[in-house]
């Protein structure tokens, strides 16, 4: 008979197949470590020189881009700490649109200060403390960074607009900044509501059709949608629009019928009453003057048919999310089922027409007065990963204009901001007693990581620039950056380099919270995994393969 050891302390109180990991090696350290390795894979794509990742899914889509938040989204990050910094990037991301590495990466540096101050002797709430003293100070010090009168702009002034935007563009899209924020810049504009601080961001459309090149994108007012009409009529001008979203065919009704047919003259009656139907449907159509038909599932061939003799064009928009869009930028109603529209529910436009954009067919519907509801952008290039990577940039400058509508507060770029809020928290660290002063200090370290991030990222010397820039700022130069075309150092207000001051506000604070949740933990208990194959268990029973 086998002697059974009983299970005590922890093992007795939980399930078998847990983990529990506590204390500082096990639990503090390794999470920091986990936060570690997430912010190096981002820090070498922050700034303008940022590296690409290419990144493969697990569906295998692949992905090249130096955009923090879809290298964080497309990695499966299993740890739970890692998690955490994972979820402070896409709270940054829903909120401003931007900055997304600049989050990961300072509560990446923050916790590797951490970690020092730990390895000291410090305790983690003591950390704690003085990183939350270090946030208020660093948000008091921006606020007073912020460019004296930046904070009335009119959101219509497309040289204000870029100056502001260009930094964030820049980032993804190095070198192309100049001629895509004034695409984006007009894009927006034009869709501007009176009320700024309304701006939707779904309003600028992006249609990304390969061949050309980026000097070959434009703006279209109104939409473009991929695909070809259904019948043979290819330009309308100034036309009203039907909208149906049930699609346009002859419906079988709504409950099972049987129709009991004696002889050959009923059957012919039968389906002469059918074609009837529908030409009668589609006459009436044709007769509140809609000139375009607009489905939004199957269109039949007998309904076609009809809608070539009435001279209508029919247009098929599957995905009921551009068909709401389409809605909005024609003003039209769309009816569930096919019937006479009252008038009221017809929208209108300026044209559509089928155009050839690069070997491919789309159709332009075009709205240039009245209500300037959605606009599009047409990104060329040579291959998808670049369009992609073109709509990511696109994305970011509509953002940060959004964000702009709502607080355009503008402060220093290049990094001028973040030494500047380095010199003056190492200074406040000095005034305070008690241990606070250590993690105080570390935090205005933590700083230096951005301009050094820059300078290397772009193969200059960091210790040099960094040691000229403190040396500037300590003058009273408080506006010197990096500018990272000739590799020295400039007054940000000549190369026109400006942040905008929310961007900056909100990846700070969610970087320090993410850090401070991490360091508040100090156990991890994982139970047993649930039941059931694995995702990435292998095919064909996991056998062991010779």
């Amino acid at each position: 008979m086998g002697f059974s050891m009983q299970p005590y302390g922890m093992q007795s109180m939980l399930k078998e197949g847990h983990k529990h990991l506590s204390g500082l090696d096990e639990a503090v350290l390794k999470n920091i470590d986990a936060c570690k390795q997430l912010s190096a894979i981002t820090r070498t794509s922050l700034g303008p020189n940022g590296m690409n990742k290419m990144v493969i899914n697990h569906l295998d889509k692949l992905f090249v881009t130096n955009d923090a938040a879809t290298i964080v989204n497309e990695l499966e990050v299993q740890h739970p700490a890692a998690k955490i910094l994972v979820l402070a990037g896409k709270a940054q991301q829903e909120e401003i649109g931007d900055g997304a590495n600049l989050t990961i990466s300072f509560a990446g540096e923050m916790l590797q200060n951490a970690d020092e101050l730990i390895r000291m002797g410090l305790h983690p709430s003591e950390i704690i403390s003085g990183y939350n003293k270090a946030i208020n100070k660093a948000i008091e010090i921006l606020s007073e960074l912020v460019e004296p009168g930046s904070e009335n702009m009119d959101v219509r002034n497309k040289e204000q607009v870029i100056c502001r935007m260009k930094a964030a563009v820049a980032s993804k899209q190095f070198g192309q900044e100049d001629i895509l924020c004034n695409l984006i810049a007009d894009a927006c504009i034009q869709v501007c509501p009176k009320n700024p601080v309304n701006f939707n961001v779904d309003n600028v459309r992006v249609a990304k059709l390969v061949g050309g090149g980026l000097i070959n994108s434009s703006i279209v007012r109104g939409m473009v949608l991929k695909g070809d009409t259904v019948g043979t009529i290819k330009r309308v001008e100034k036309a009203k629009v039907a909208v149906f979203a049930g699609g346009v065919d002859t419906s079988a009704t709504e409950t099972k019928g049987t129709v009991l047919i004696h002889s050959a003259e009923q059957l012919e009656n039968y389906a002469k009453t059918e074609e009837a139907k529908v030409e009668e449907l589609i006459k009436a159509v044709a007769e509140t003057g809609a000139k375009v038909i607009v489905s939004g599932a199957a269109v039949g061939e007998m309904a076609l048919h009809f809608c070539e003799r009435y001279k209508l064009m029919v247009l098929k928009i599957s995905s009921k999310f551009e068909l709401r869009r389409f809605c909005r930028t024609t003003g039209a109603v769309a009816i569930l089922k096919l019937s006479p529209p009252n008038p009221d529910d017809l929208g209108c436009v300026d044209s559509i027409s089928v155009e050839e954009i690069g070997g491919a067919r789309v159709t332009i519907v075009r709205n240039e007065e009245g209500g300037n509801s959605v606009c599009t952008v047409v990104l060329r290039g040579s291959t998808d990963s670049i369009l992609d990577d073109l709509e990511r940039a696109v994305d970011d400058g509509v953002n940060t204009y959004k964000a702009m509508c709502r607080d355009s507060r503008i402060v220093p770029g290049g990094a001028a901001t973040e030494i500047e809020l380095a010199k003056r928290l190492r200074e406040f660290s000095f005034k305070e007693t008690g241990l606070d002063q250590y993690a105080i200090a570390k935090f205005a370290e933590s700083f230096e990581m951005i301009p050094k991030t820059l300078a290397e990222n772009a193969g200059l010397n960091a210790m040099e620039i960094i040691s000229s820039l403190y040396a500037e700022h300590a003058s009273g130069n408080t506006k010197v950056g990096i500018d990272l075309e000739e590799g020295v150092f400039k007054d940000v207000s000549t190369t026109n380099i400006w942040d905008l001051y929310v961007t900056k506000f909100f990846a700070l604070k969610y970087a320090a919270d993410a850090a401070c949740t991490v360091l508040r933990v100090d156990q991890i208990i994982m139970a047993k995994p649930a039941g059931g194959p694995r995702r990435d268990a292998a095919p064909g029973g996991g056998m062991d393969e010779d």
